[in-house]
């Protein structure tokens, strides 16, 4: 009765549009009220909210989110599409596939998928639709592009899975990288195929002269600095995760006065977005520590391990029943309320089965990028029909053949591991 008292609470404030740390933290006193009274109420209190924001991995996140507003002050995102664009636009689709190497390329830089959307809807979407393409096509290639920055390095969903799951920060940044690579070549082969299907949905582009395109890799030069400050020295042991987000932030500002863009009221602005963006997401670690302690008290994660070890069934069938969930989780729900809500619960199940924490923090994430482009709340289509101007059906309707790719993705990804775990485990120390 006191578990359905607590997940009850925590879901009536979700429903009326409470603040996710706020709505977990409430239902999380409520439930150890219940159990304890207000003695353990207060005991906790007093621990759980410096014992969390304390971490010393938590700088982690301010440092990335800097960086990440020190990048879209740059407008670095704009030259990056006009590079791939001039080296693969001359073919059908091409600049669909520019909007996935733009993509992962400002992925790589920027840890926030809505920002990378936002940008994407405002640079290759209007080239795409002037160069006759169809809207639905072009709306849901920006779309999904943008969930890149989910995935590969610095991934804000990933430094908060490593905190929630206790799994080495770094490992998690890494592993990334190969199943990034593979998201974005799906995108281009999806894109591909549908112009290949119907080749007036995606006409080639101009051609461009060798000398244009040579001029224009320039641009991509500050960007693999960028990446090579953050994921390459955590990669070659130089610099853990957190000195590796700090260098991120100052590489970052580096490029905002490269491309001469910071000033008084952008640098100001930037530090007060990523402050903001800290504050969001430590509030959320918060509620979700104070959250764990009442499942943890009322032993709801232990009884379900023992309930799904009990099962007669193969481990792959719980472990696609899991991923369903989160896919159907992800069409009413932020993703990082999602991880707060189910990683506690879910890791030692996933541990239980024999399963590597690491390689599931990976496949969660790209699971999230499906959540972030699925009716009735997929965050990033709504994202660029603001940006872009296009009707939110139209975008949902060019995400479909990418939903598809992506279940085969993740598909790959179940049945190969070492797509995942094999680039972490040639990390230096």
């Amino acid at each position: 009765m006191t578990v359905f008292a607590g997940l009850g609470t925590l879901f009536f404030l979700l429903a009326i549009g409470t603040p996710v740390g706020f709505a977990m933290m409430v239902s999380g006193m409520l439930g150890l009220y219940l159990v304890g009274g207000w003695g353990m109420v207060g005991g906790i209190l007093s621990t759980a909210p410096l014992s969390t924001v304390s971490a010393y991995e938590l700088i982690t996140i301010p440092m990335f989110l800097l960086m990440a507003e020190f990048v879209l002050v740059s407008g670095v995102a704009d030259d990056l599409f006009k590079a791939t664009a001039a080296w693969v636009g001359r073919v059908k689709g091409g600049l669909g596939m520019a909007t996935a190497l733009a993509g992962a390329g400002f992925g790589a830089i920027c840890g926030t998928s809505t920002a990378s959307a936002a940008t994407l809807s405002s640079t290759s979407l209007p080239a795409m639709l002037k160069q006759g393409y169809e809207p639905k096509l072009a709306a849901g290639v920006v779309a999904i592009s943008g969930t890149l920055a989910m995935l590969i390095p610095p991934s804000i969903a990933l430094v908060v899975y490593g905190l929630l799951a206790e799994v080495n920060i770094g490992g998690l940044l890494i592993g990334g990288v190969i199943p990034g690579l593979i998201v974005t070549a799906a995108i281009m082969l999806t894109v591909y195929f549908l112009a290949w299907q119907d080749p007036s949905r995606a006409p080639a582009g101009p051609k461009v002269p060798w000398a244009e395109k040579i001029r224009l890799l320039k641009v991509i030069g500050p960007t693999l600095v960028l990446f090579g400050m953050v994921t390459g020295v955590i990669y070659s042991g130089i610099a853990t995760p957190t000195e590796a987000s700090a260098l991120g932030a100052f590489g970052g500002m580096g490029l905002a006065i490269w491309y001469r863009r910071l000033n008084k009221t952008t640098l100001s602005r930037a530090l007060l977005r990523a402050s903001h963006g800290t504050c969001m997401i430590a509030m959320i670690l918060v509620g979700a520590h104070v959250f764990g302690y009442f499942f943890t008290l009322t032993q709801v994660t232990q009884n379900l391990v023992s309930f799904v070890g009990g099962l007669e069934v193969p481990r792959w069938v719980i472990m696609s029943l899991i991923l369903f969930g989160y896919i159907i989780l992800g069409m009413f729900m932020d993703q990082i309320a999602i991880l707060v809500l189910t990683v506690p619960v879910v890791l030692p199940l996933i541990k239980s089965l024999g399963y590597d924490p690491l390689w599931f923090g990976v496949i969660k994430i790209v699971t999230a990028e499906v959540g972030m482009i699925t009716p009735p709340i997929g965050l990033n289509c709504f994202v660029v029909a603001r940006y872009s101007g296009r009707p939110v059906a139209e975008v949902f309707h060019g995400t479909f053949p990418h939903f598809i790719a992506h279940i085969i993705v993740i598909a790959l990804f179940v049945i190969f591991p070492e797509l995942i775990l094999w680039l972490p485990s040639k990390m230096g120390n």
